[in-house]
């Protein structure tokens, strides 16, 4: 290649795959089979497990320490005259936030609050050890604990009886609630850590981010309706299950003359606190050198007042009463509750995980290192059983929590250790000093945290300009999610993505192409003007693999795009031989120097008397016929063949990235179908490994050969033109300077 300005001028032969195969020998590569990947898989987590019983040498032993506990690669590190200051402002500022979340979330998981401040403390010691993140705030999440919150009242219900379930005898409701609780966050952990050890931390691609905000900003609307019975001060059930949310405003409206104004007030004048201080720490948050804890401040002063002014007894608020006094035994799973929960506790671990390793892979790129999305899998796993042994919710992270940690200063999971002894110290020493906080003033908290998932909505108008797809995908999970339930909603949510996608593939856009005038290059002909397209060509793109669902609309949309069906044209053509040699036979036809004569009229006014159809999709037999016919031509005896107005069919295949068996059967019969009716085919940009499929599954024979396959576009439409010269110069009509020096050997 020569540059010369703002051109480049290549002297090279015309190449097909034949002759580039020739000329340019591949490297025959060894490369591994689904079983080899699937072993090197278990490769290190095996190695994990018996490396300390095994004569391993010392540094597979020291990546296997590595793996299982990333704490040693980053505290070896550690630099304390740089980080320590910082990781312990941090580490400050987020406990007091993750005490106040974590009892603010207990109100979304229908639990006692002090029950929060444990999913504040037992995760995040434990992912400290075992996360690859350095920044991620390990706690309650607000749409975990509303999925927790589904359970715990569907099976220990406000108003009822619980479900008869073994274990639950001789307990409060209280009490029975922390074991559904703790026994359904066993399961998910269980299910992340299955997860982590299959390796499938890949799982969270297949969510979106659309349907991620979709399906978040669903949850947020049912976080909102859920608190505004603590709120207005209300008090009916709680409610799961489909149509849960109509059923909850249904019952908000029915009571909303029993409003209690004390709880209404106070939560109303603690969420446009909040409200104004955020805004100025957002507004002046590179003047601030930490973010103002207006939560702390709101709580301690609602606290304070609501003990001095009697709250609970002047005006009848509820208040968070008695707080858990240390730490309570550990408890083992119910079993039954576990056969109940699983299905639900499924979606979980995927939510959990989705949410927490989007936010740590932000803050991973951001500060210039990497995570690993099946060590988090194998943290999370760990931390939330872990955590349900000691009576803990499901745990992920919050994002405000997360962006207050690393906002502070926060370089490691220092801080998180240091905001879990926050909350150590609370549960074990201050807890009491919590219990006149009124618990309108929580909800009022976590509907002013809503506030970026609500701002999602803002999405909505960008999508239906930019992708209508991507619009209906968020739209549906939304409303699946408000009206079937957040687990049922991202079920249908996932099951909407994955229908366009498999829409985008079976009915893709396909094009005919055509030359840019002056250029080597193709595009669309409905999109350029100047454009060149010799008589007798088609060139045809499909931009998807061909696979067992799009080979038919692949072959429709080739017959719409010639202009005819190969198939019935060589029926015809078949028939017509079979009508012409009959005649012959039978002295009606005669040949001539202009062709096929008619000597006199046919008797037999039947196309065929034995109406047979068998075999006419074969190769024409021109045999018992004494000149070859022209089709192009009328013919005699009123013979009628559909006619073909193309001589050659380009196939680019530059965006096929595989073909499945079905495809290929499809092809091979398409190809044969025009190849019989006089159509060259040529295949150009076709994958390699496409190729090797090729071979391998015997798509060549007498009729399809590997000489219809070109590496380009343009060597194929240079061939073509060579062997129709009558179809238009190159060098007029394309406009580009070639020459012929050998056999195919070109100058461009």
């Amino acid at each position: 290649m020569q540059p010369f300005g703002r051109h480049y001028v290549v002297v090279r032969p015309l190449f097909s795959e034949d002759s580039f195969a020739e000329q340019h020998e591949r490297i025959n590569r060894n490369r591994k089979t689904p079983r080899h990947h699937l072993k090197d898989c278990f490769t290190l987590r095996k190695l994990c497990l018996y490396c300390l019983h095994c004569s391993c040498d010392t540094n597979r032993a020291k990546n296997a320490a590595l793996s299982l506990l990333p704490i040693i690669g980053w505290m070896k590190n550690y630099n304390i005259k740089e980080w320590l200051l910082g990781d312990i402002v941090s580490g400050i500022s987020t406990g007091l936030v993750a005490v106040l979340q974590g009892l603010a979330f207990s109100l979304l998981a229908s639990l006692p609050p002090g029950y929060g401040l444990y999913t504040a403390f037992f995760p995040a010691i434990i992912y400290f050890f075992l996360g690859t993140s350095r920044h991620l705030s390990v706690g309650a999440f607000p749409i975990l604990s509303l999925m927790v919150g589904a359970v715990v009242t569907r099976l220990v219900p406000d108003g009822g009886p619980p479900a008869n379930i073994t274990g639950f005898e001789g307990l409060s409701m209280e009490q029975q609630r922390v074991l559904v609780a703790s026994s359904v966050t066993f399961v998910m952990g269980a299910f992340q850590l299955i997860m982590g050890l299959l390796q499938v931390g890949f799982i969270v691609m297949y969510l979106s981010e659309t349907l991620v905000s979709g399906f978040t900003t669903a949850a947020a609307v049912h976080i909102l309706v859920s608190q505004l019975r603590f709120v207005l001060g209300l008090d009916f059930p709680g409610i799961n299950g489909p149509l849960a949310i109509v059923y909850t405003l249904e019952n908000v409206f029915r009571e909303i003359a029993n409003t209690n104004v004390a709880d209404l007030v106070t939560s109303i004048v603690i969420m446009a606190l909040v409200l104004i201080v955020k805004e100025i720490n957002d507004r002046f948050k590179s003047k601030l050198p930490v973010p103002i804890p207006v939560e702390v401040i709101v709580t301690v002063i609602a606290c304070g007042v609501s003990y001095a002014f009697n709250f609970e007894k002047r005006f009848n608020v509820v208040v968070v009463g008695e707080m858990v006094d240390g730490y309570e035994s550990p408890i083992a799973p119910n079993l039954e509750v576990i056969k109940e929960s699983a299905v639900e506790a499924f979606p979980m671990a995927i939510v959990g995980f989705a949410v927490a390793f989007s936010v740590a892979k932000v803050y991973s790129v951001k500060h210039d290192y990497t995570i690993d999305g099946n060590q988090e899998l194998l943290a999370f796993g760990v931390s939330n059983i872990f955590g349900a042994s000691f009576r803990s919710f499901a745990a992920s992270t919050a994002l405000s929590r997360t962006a207050i940690q690393e906002s502070t200063g926060g370089k490691t999971q220092i801080a998180g250790v240091l905001s879990a002894m926050m909350v150590l110290i609370v549960i074990v020493a201050v807890g009491f000093l919590l219990e006149p906080l009124p618990r309108s003033v929580l909800g009022a908290l976590v509907i002013v945290n809503l506030k970026g998932m609500l701002m999602q909505f803002r999405e909505l108008p960008f999508l239906w300009k930019n992708d209508r797809t991507d619009f209906v995908t968020w739209v549906v999970t939304f409303l699946a999610s408000i009206f079937l339930g957040l687990d049922l909603g991202l079920a249908v949510g996932l099951g909407a993505e994955l229908l366009t996608v498999v829409c985008r593939t079976q009915f893709p856009r396909c094009s005919l192409l055509a030359n840019i005038t002056g250029t080597d290059i193709y595009r669309d002909r409905k999109d350029y003007s100047s454009i060149y397209e010799p008589d007798g060509i088609k060139i045809f793109k499909i931009p998807s693999p061909i696979f067992f669902a799009n080979i038919d609309f692949f072959r429709d949309k080739l017959v719409q795009a010639v202009g005819f069906s190969p198939l019935k044209v060589l029926k015809k053509r078949s028939k017509a031989l079979r009508k012409i040699r009959k005649m012959l036979c039978n002295g009606e036809l005669e040949v001539s120097d202009r062709g096929l004569k008619l000597r006199q009229p046919s008797t037999d006014t039947s196309e065929d008397n034995n109406n047979s159809v068998e075999g006419l999709d074969q190769p024409i037999d021109f045999s018992g016929i004494p000149i070859q016919v022209n089709w192009n031509t009328e013919l005699p005896a009123n013979i009628s063949v559909p006619p073909v107005n193309i001589h050659s069919l380009v196939l680019d295949f530059s965006a096929v990235s595989f073909l499945d068996i079905s495809a290929l059967k499809g092809l091979k019969a398409t190809l044969k179908e025009f190849l019989r009716i006089e159509v060259d085919v040529y295949i150009v940009s076709c994958d390699v490994y496409i190729m090797e499929k090729l071979h391998q599954c015997s798509f060549f024979d007498d009729e399809i050969k590997t000489s219809i396959f070109y590496p380009t576009l343009h060597d194929a439409m240079l061939h073509i033109l060579e062997m129709y010269p009558d179809q238009g110069e190159l060098e007029k009509d394309i406009d580009i300077n070639y020459e012929v020096i050998q056999r195919d050997s070109l100058t461009v």
